[in-house]
């Protein structure tokens, strides 16, 4: 009798609870999500306030988010639930272009993921929107939480850590350092860009898979978050130290001989563009070893071959650990390869990236 209600409880479908005022897009929702038999929508609430008192009662597996509510916002009842009763959450959002920041603001207090609403069934991106939202959030759904004490702190010179002994190491030379990441990496990011400092010798490309609407306000707030200056990417710029170079959305993001950017509207690859196996492949091309790629939190394994031509090249390559990565993923491929050569959660990433900067400034090697 207990193997059979283990089992039941196994394959029974994934509790949704959906958190949107307005009565049609709820009904949308549910509809799409319904659709799905491995979800099962519980309820839907009106506004934060309520939703704060269903998580209590009815203890779903994962939320959908909105974030302009009466009573209370999406974003002070993500930071309300995560710090009471923890559960994933994804935010879903109608108005991409006017919310960017706020969104943002909501991983930073917890929200696991954001995607733009489904589109109506008259649209051509209708089946696309769809498949991706009901795929955030089985994917979220399976996240473990845990309850927040607060809201981030921006952490000081003071409070960062000393490197640990397997920090030590420091690569002969460097001129560029590649970065790409998917689901769960703006959090990764933010962490790992924050622990650089102001005098950064080497300039950072970086892949996030991301809507297009979005990158615009995840450059800004990546750039407001951390030393660095973080832009979104310019055909033909030439690489600056200290600059974050993002890819634009929808396009590839690349680098030539002259060590300028490249932005391509080449036909994607593993199903993304931008993608990060264009870029990893890109860069090795134009600096053979004087690279080193990262590969953080993502689903599937973009990135992943090429970082093993990046190892291979004899360029440093670190992947992101599986307790901190949100999706393993793509640094699970990677693992598997034998790409990595480090393998840490983005706090020490960053700790070793400014020992690298360090030591490429003292030996003249940056650009």
């Amino acid at each position: 009798m207990e193997a059979e209600e283990t089992n039941r409880k196994v394959n029974a479908p994934l509790r949704v609870l959906i958190v949107e005022d307005s009565a049609v897009v709820a009904q949308f929702l549910t509809h799409v999500l319904g659709s799905d038999p491995g979800l099962e929508v519980i309820g839907v609430e009106p506004d934060g306030l309520a939703a704060i008192e269903a998580v209590r009662r009815d203890r779903p597996d994962v939320i959908t988010m909105d974030i302009h509510m009466p009573r209370m916002s999406g974003l002070e009842a993500t930071s309300r639930i995560m710090t009471e009763n923890p559960v994933p959450i994804v935010m879903v959002s109608g108005t991409v272009k006017d919310e960017v920041q706020t969104t943002f603001h909501c991983l930073e207090v917890g929200a696991l993921a954001f995607v733009p609403r489904p589109e109506g069934i008259g649209s051509p991106r209708h089946v696309e929107s769809t498949a991706q939202l009901i795929s955030t959030v089985k994917l979220m759904a399976e996240v473990k939480v845990v309850k927040r004490t607060g809201r981030r702190r921006v952490q000081t010179p003071a409070q960062t850590k000393e490197p640990t002994p397997y920090l030590e190491y420091a690569p002969t030379s460097g001129k560029v350092i590649a970065i790409g990441a998917s689901a769960g990496g703006p959090q990764c990011l933010q962490k790992l860009l924050g622990e650089l400092p102001a005098d950064f010798s080497l300039p950072i490309m970086l892949v996030q898979h991301m809507v297009p609407d979005f990158v615009p306000g995840f450059a800004s707030w990546l750039d407001s978050s951390c030393k660095l200056t973080v832009k979104v990417a310019e055909d033909g710029e030439s690489l600056k130290p200290g600059h974050a170079y993002v890819a634009p959305g929808d396009r590839h993001l690349g680098v030539d001989g002259r060590e300028r950017l490249r932005i391509s509207e080449a036909p994607a690859e593993n199903g993304h563009r931008p993608s990060v196996s264009y870029m990893f492949r890109s860069v090795v091309q134009a600096f053979k070893r004087d690279v080193i790629g990262v590969l953080l939190t993502g689903m599937g394994m973009d990135g992943a071959e090429e970082l093993l031509c990046m190892r291979e090249a004899g360029a440093l390559t670190i992947a992101q650990d599986r307790e901190s990565a949100l999706v393993f993923g793509m640094p699970g491929a990677a693992m598997r390869l034998n790409a990595v050569r480090h393998l840490l959660p983005p706090e020490k990433i960053g700790v070793l990236l400014t020992k690298i900067s360090a030591a490429t400034s003292r030996r003249g090697n940056g650009i």
